[in-house]
């Protein structure tokens, strides 16, 4: 089988394919054929040598990025229920390690995956997995969003914004979302109010903000502090700058968290139902082919991403 392998850190020509043999579950694994596969920032940040996973994958290379698959059981342990040979599925496998996803055929843990509704695509559920769930968690689990906040999405074309700008909008909240001028139509198409974020002007409509979702990080989040009335809080994303925004929150009285996105086989189940139920839209901006891994990675890279980058077999 085709598998995507980094044997150093570095630009995205390290992502190489290679031939590897089809794994074999344990008593307790499944293995998917996979069909599609997303791809998200903390891959190419990985491959760059940056944050929690390269730390931890530096000592096992050759690695194998990737944690969002969709296609159908090939195999199980002898162990699993609930899961039957060709069924479809999806899932964030295997996160933080050993990942994996970059690959034809992939061992996961079924407590992981969700089942795909008959009329949701592979490429669909390959695109959800983490973007989805970081998403939910940051907008429920650690922001608990409430009906008729004003929320303002930062970065709200890109994967992670454009899902949670929806479901803000879902819960009831006003929402709106910065984004360059460009975006500005994918937005309203969601009933997003769009703001560019180049504009001074433009942006003193993310005055007294109840809650402010964070997908950019860094000196963006800090300023965003500002957007905050008395009480709100702002949810920070990128882990590497987490704990300077939240120390910076401390520093002017605010409120900000961080967080990590976790597997959560139920929640991604929820999401995925609210596809098949036209309540979700997901936007997939390019598919490529999984041999050009590293071309996907150079358009994730250079931002300004509508969406979702998918890898297809």
């Amino acid at each position: 089988m085709k598998q995507i392998q980094i044997a150093e850190f570095g630009a995205p020509d390290v992502l190489q394919c290679v031939e590897v043999e089809i794994p074999e579950p344990q008593a307790h694994q499944v293995v998917i054929k996979v069909n599609a596969m997303g791809i998200n920032p903390i891959d190419y940040k990985t491959r760059r040598g940056l944050g929690f996973v390269a730390e931890k994958a530096k000592s096992r290379l050759p690695w194998v990025p990737g944690y969002d698959v969709a296609g159908v059981v090939y195999a199980k342990g002898a162990a699993v229920t609930g899961w039957e040979e060709g069924q479809r599925v999806c899932g964030m496998v295997n996160f933080p390690l050993p990942a994996g996803g970059y690959s034809e055929y992939v061992v996961a843990m079924p407590e992981m995956l969700a089942a795909i509704p008959d009329s949701v695509s592979d490429t669909d559920a390959a695109a959800l997995p983490l973007a989805g769930l970081t998403a939910w968690q940051g907008l429920y689990e650690t922001g608990n969003l409430c009906s008729g906040q004003r929320v303002a999405i930062l970065a709200a074309a890109g994967g992670v914004g454009h899902i949670a700008a929806q479901l803000a909008r879902h819960s009831g909240a006003q929402v709106w979302g910065t984004a360059s001028v460009s975006h500005h139509d994918f937005l309203e198409e969601m009933g997003i109010k769009p703001v560019d974020y180049h504009d001074e002007k433009s942006l003193e409509k993310l005055k007294d903000m109840d809650f402010v979702f964070d997908a950019v990080g860094g000196e963006t989040g800090i300023q965003a502090l500002d957007f905050l009335a008395t009480g709100g809080t702002l949810v920070t994303l990128p882990t590497i700058t987490a704990e300077q925004i939240m120390q910076a929150a401390k520093e002017r009285g605010k409120h900000a968290r961080g967080y990590t996105v976790h597997p959560d086989a139920k929640q991604l189940q929820t999401l995925l139902e609210y596809i098949a139920d036209k309540q979700l839209q997901i936007n997939i901006q390019k598919r490529f082919p999984l041999e050009e891994a590293a071309q996907a990675h150079a358009l994730l890279e250079k931002g300004h991403t509508r969406g979702k980058i998918i890898l297809a077999v």
